[in-house]
């Protein structure tokens, strides 16, 4: 089988996470993966493995998943400390059937109890560290069975106990049932659930396929985005089936990162806007870690054109590009673009991309008021496709308020211009009355003060647009570099500095705007 077979074996039958590993084996078993990090489950694994070990690792805790009890059509939660043996544990789940339901490692107990009783007593599988978290949770009345993946617990299964169990046939579920479930950030209160299916899953593949088959040779892929998010499912089936060794990272710190690129030498590299961001001064390193680097990817919020510019100029790849996609989870990938080093940093921020080839996704733009949308007066922007998630698990209503027929709600406002590149404004609940958009405030801001780290834009505790500044080091800003800057922008009220430490996130590193804004609001009332 070669990759291209494959692909189109996903198109038909569904990306089904418990095959791929055994699929991307038979395309190269000698496919190298390297880990930033151990295994919690299995630390004597090491950190240079083959797909062939991989997809043996899958088998081997399919198997050990299946002893522990779990039974095809459940739900198994995998809670844990951020590690790839999430991604890992969920293939397991998969290939015997059960339904992997994956939340991040940052949510709070009083979340991770809410989200356990809407799924409705499932197994959980979690770690001890955690499980000392959720200690003021009643686990028994929340789940069918605790699972850890390492040690001993009392009223716990353990995995590392039942290393040796029998293998297991895999377990192929319906192309459009569940396969895995994923949450929402979380940027507008408690996550969502968002449903995948074997065939939403696959379809989200063919934007990037097409764009992966441009490149003219494998390349070593780094990958750093959270093991329980949709888009990691994809990235790893994409790289995989591609033959592409990959470097799978847990680790964000700057210095770190920088030695890891300097040690792999990667040629594509997918991470978070907001690690692009943190990452960014490493182009001044003189060490040249970006050096190898030839394709930067984003798929998740825009960047912000400084941090593309920067990225790329420190590359010493011929042609070095940087891919944004615009989606969420609930519709994969929508619009898209590429930004070359030489006009990258002239590049409008709100530009998020052209439509994509037949076959992909469908984007329109809705008027709020009847008139045609524009600039000057932005629209809802909608999408609509096969890979639209399948519902909200446990919340089939709120699912169906946001449908419009076909169409998805994606709660952005923005609008195509002439040349038809989506501009994406804000979102909706983010809007502020006399700002055009908060997000082009912060572009072009950050692009005149290099110093600032973050900048965010919220609604004041009367209603005003705060703009909310981190800086590089926690250094006092300059009130005249400010005053300069946003000399454009009237209807700012005074900034409100404060550590980036302090700014509240979600699992993918998304700024909690509503949730920072409410800080204000409560610092204000704390001194009345």
């Amino acid at each position: 089988m070669n990759g291209s077979v494959a692909y189109r074996t996903i198109q038909k039958r569904g990306l089904h996470i418990g095959l791929l590993p055994a699929m991307a084996a038979a395309v190269d078993e000698t496919t190298p993966i390297t880990l930033d990090h151990d295994l919690d489950v299995l630390p004597e694994v090491g950190r240079q493995l083959t797909v062939s070990r991989l997809a043996d690792l899958v088998d081997d805790l399919a198997a050990r998943l299946w002893a522990a009890g779990v039974r095809p059509d459940e739900h198994i939660v995998v809670h844990k400390k951020a590690n790839a043996d999430v991604w890992v544990l969920a293939c397991a789940a998969s290939r015997i059937g059960a339904v992997p339901v994956l939340l991040a490692p940052s949510l709070d107990a009083v979340t991770v109890g809410a989200l356990l009783q809407r799924v409705d007593r499932p197994n959980l599988l979690t770690d001890e560290h955690k499980l000392d978290v959720l200690g003021e949770l009643p686990l028994p009345e929340l789940t069918k069975q605790v699972i850890i993946v390492s040690g001993a617990r009392p009223g716990t299964v353990s995995l590392g106990a039942l290393a040796g169990a029998p293998r297991v046939k895999p377990v192929v579920r319906p192309i459009d049932e569940a396969a895995v479930i994923t949450h929402t950030s979380g940027t507008t209160g408690v996550a969502k659930l968002v449903v995948h299916t074997p065939r939403t899953q696959g379809l989200r593949l063919k934007p990037q396929w097409r764009l992966l088959s441009l490149m003219r040779k494998r390349e070593k892929v780094a990958i750093n985005i959270p093991f329980v998010h949709s888009r990691n499912v994809a990235a790893m089936a994409l790289a995989l089936l591609k033959e592409m060794p990959v470097l799978l990272m847990n680790e964000s710190a700057p210095e770190t990162v920088a030695e890891l690129f300097l040690e792999n030498r990667p040629g594509l590299v997918e991470a978070l806007p907001n690690s692009l961001m943190a990452w960014e001064n490493l182009a001044a390193d003189p060490r040249k870690p970006f050096a190898s680097v030839k394709y930067f990817s984003s798929t998740f919020d825009a960047i912000h054109p400084g941090t593309m510019s920067r990225l790329l100029k420190s590359s010493q790849r011929k042609g070095a590009l940087f891919f944004q996609i615009y989606g969420q989870s609930e519709v994969g990938p929508a619009v898209g673009r590429a930004y070359l080093r030489r006009s990258a940093h002239k590049a409008n921020g709100r530009c998020v991309g052209w439509r994509m080839p037949v076959g992909s996704a469908k984007v329109r733009v809705v008027s709020r008021d009847g008139s045609p949308a524009d600039g000057q007066n932005p629209g809802r922007i909608q999408v609509a496709w096969p890979a639209l998630a399948k519902t909200y698990f446990g919340e089939q209503e709120r699912y169906d308020s946001n449908r419009d027929g076909d169409w998805w709600g994606t709660g952005d406002v923005g609008y195509f211009t002439r040349f038809g590149c989506l501009h994406m404004l804000d979102r909706q609940v983010d809007m502020i009355d006399g700002v055009r958009s908060s997000l082009e405030i912060e572009d072009l801001v950050l692009a005149e003060l290099p110093e600032l780290s973050e900048l965010v834009v919220v609604h004041g505790p009367d209603a005003e647009a705060v703009p909310v500044v981190c800086t590089h080091g926690d250094r006092p800003l300059d009130p005249g570099r400010w005053r300069a800057a946003v000399a454009d922008f009237p209807q700012l009220a005074d900034p409100v500095q404060i550590p980036e430490a302090e700014l509240p996130r979600t699992g993918t590193l998304k700024v909690q705007r509503l949730a920072l804004a409410d800080r204000l609001k409560d610092k204000r009332k704390g001194r009345e």
